[in-house]
């Protein structure tokens, strides 16, 4: 089928409202749009230096932590979560009581993302694994008694109230065809179909089918990192959207309500594609500001350590760059060291420019990698 002639779906009445119910995707899709297709190959060739660059980087699945922290911040942040990326390595003892929901909800997040990814080592992405992820999404949050890792047997509204609803999703009967429907989509051989407007229709039609009674929204853009880890489109997981979507968050719905009234297919494409080629490309930025502030660390600072601490210092970087927020009894457990041995560590740090002390007090205290979290703000 050409973009073009795309029909959404149609709508079913029910008792005293009408839900969408959409069309199946699990065809081939012609792109006959010049302008489109340019865009397509614009973002596929920034995924491509993305991937160049990030295999030039040591010891990169240190900084993969921050790209996971950022992408749970950001999506947790679109449904009202008020976490930033700091407040994402803190513990829970940390934060003031009416922060821990938050923090909770952002903590399951970066744990469904690695736990999904180190799954689809042996399994694909499929409802299974979607479901699997969806129970630690919302272990012990909100939403944790709406049938967690089931898809939903009941009817569910995007809204104040079914009667008035902004959207009614199909009804809860065709979830099951509709969802074996995305799951052939995502993986069919049969049809041609490049992977980027494949997971970009598949998000659509994930969000669009809401088959879950709570969390579709976090789940239905962690598929997007998923589907480009499975593809093997990147070699490490640095790609993630929802920061993209956060700062662009009303043109993210009104494109997504576009398609189902209007059929505007092709400008969620567009919207999608742009926003792949924008994110990769700045998340090459970043990985030259690292490699800056690797380098200057490893030119100016490290130096200034004598031949005894220098294994310790160099340790105590590496831990750093996995967890930019950390206090003198987590760099003493970390390294296995004393803690006045981590304590004079991180004064020397301090006194070099490298970390900030960040709660003011004088016991519990927090120090912070300033300069490399700002890459990431």
């Amino acid at each position: 089928m050409d973009i073009r002639n795309f029909q959404a779906g149609t709508y079913e009445k029910l008792y005293e409202y009408r839900a969408f119910r959409p069309e199946p995707i699990c065809r081939e899709w012609i792109i006959s749009d010049p302008e489109l297709s340019d865009i397509l190959g614009r973002a596929d060739r920034a995924l491509g230096e993305l991937n160049a660059f990030g295999q030039l980087i040591p010891d990169i699945n240190f900084f993969i932590t921050m790209y996971v922290a950022k992408e749970a911040t950001e999506s947790s942040r679109i449904e009202g979560t008020q976490t930033n990326i700091e407040d994402a390595f803190k513990n829970s003892d940390d934060l003031d009581p009416e922060e821990r929901n938050d923090w909770k909800e952002v903590q399951n997040y970066i744990m469904a993302i690695k736990s999904a990814i180190k799954e689809m080592e042996t399994l694909p992405l499929s409802s299974r694994l979607l479901r699997q992820t969806h129970v630690t999404l919302l272990d012990g949050v909100r939403g944790e008694h709406k049938q967690p890792g089931e898809f939903r047997t009941s009817q569910n509204w995007i809204g104040v109230s079914l009667k008035n609803a902004v959207f009614v999703p199909p009804h809860h009967t065709h979830v099951p065809d509709l969802m074996s429907d995305l799951e052939r989509f995502l993986h069919s051989e049969e049809i041609f179909v490049h992977p980027l407007i494949r997971i970009a229709i598949g998000h659509y039609q994930f969000e669009t089918i809401h088959p879950f009674l709570d969390g579709n929204g976090r789940l239905g853009r962690l598929m997007i990192s998923l589907y480009l880890a499975s593809k093997k489109l990147l070699d490490k997981p640095v790609l993630y959207l929802s920061d993209y979507f956060e700062r662009n968050k009303t043109e993210y719905i009104d494109h997504l309500m576009a398609v189902r009234q209007g059929n505007h297919l092709r400008e969620w494409l567009v919207f999608f594609l742009h926003g792949v080629e924008e994110t990769a490309r700045a998340s090459t930025c970043a990985f030259r500001k690292i490699l800056e502030i690797k380098q200057r660390i490893e030119c100016e600072v490290l130096p200034r350590f004598n031949t005894r601490r220098q294994d310790n210092a160099l340790r105590f970087m590496k831990q750093i760059y996995a967890r930019p927020v950390i206090s003198v009894g987590e760099a003493a457990k970390a390294l296995d060291i004393s803690t006045n041995t981590a304590s004079t560590l991180i004064s020397d740090m301090i006194s070099y420019g490298v970390l900030t002390e960040i709660t003011g007090q004088r016991r519990n205290r927090l120090f912070l990698f300033h300069d490399y979290l700002d890459v990431f703000r």
